[in-house]
């Protein structure tokens, strides 16, 4: 499953670019939320899921790259948003906030880790959530080469996750393109963040969207 990252995309076209991608048979919208602090950049906030909104029918996934999630939840939910992320290196013990998204705001949770986070951090947590987001560049920005190591860290986190939750997603974010997703989605990745690989392929959206998920095997 492709989830386009709208980071990469040009905001001056932003609704059509989404209406571009779902129309090429993506599953999901992924939204960047950076604070400045957690990562040393700024991006989007609620007022982005609330325009998008009314756009398209697609799940709209947001990535709180953020320092105190916790303050955003509800402003995000309010606006539209289906899925919530949060990173395990602010929230040793997510229990609350999973609790928080799951049966206070009705939504589905993630949790994400970076790529200098042991892998078996996430494992007391799998059965509780809907998605594990295997980093596989240090966030913050666009545009940056996929970590090799990455996908011995997916293969550790595929294994762990058919043992307590085999309906957990295992997402990949960072350097997803067609000489990397086949690495990632052997390792046992099923949902795929790309940005530069969707919104500036010079083939066009339709294409790249085609061709990575003809590259990809179904777990």
């Amino acid at each position: 499953m492709i989830a386009p990252s709208i980071l990469a995309a040009d905001f001056s076209r932003l609704g059509e670019l989404v209406r571009e991608v779902e129309a090429a048979g993506v599953n999901r919208i992924h939204v960047d939320v950076m604070d400045g602090h957690f990562v040393p950049n700024l991006s989007m906030g609620a007022v982005v899921v609330k325009g998008l909104r009314p756009v398209t029918k697609l799940p709209l996934e947001v990535h709180l790259m953020v320092q105190d999630p916790g303050k955003f939840l509800d402003g995000f939910v309010k606006a539209g948003a289906d899925t919530l992320i949060v990173h395990l290196e602010v929230h040793p013990d997510p229990r609350a906030i999973i609790e928080h998204i799951r049966r206070g705001l009705g939504k589905k949770v993630g949790l994400a880790f970076n790529p200098d986070m042991a892998v078996a951090k996430i494992e007391p947590f799998l059965r509780d959530i809907d998605l594990a987001l295997c980093m596989t560049v240090f966030p913050g920005f666009g545009g940056q080469a996929y970590i090799p190591e990455s996908t011995a860290r997916i293969a550790e986190l595929r294994a762990l996750v058919q043992k307590h939750n085999p309906a957990c997603e295992i997402e990949v974010d960072g350097g997803i393109d067609d000489a990397t997703i086949p690495l990632a989605s052997k390792a046992g990745a099923n949902v795929f963040v790309a940005g530069t690989a969707v919104f500036g392929a010079k083939q066009g959206i339709a294409s790249a969207v085609k061709e990575l998920q003809q590259l990809t095997v179904k777990w």
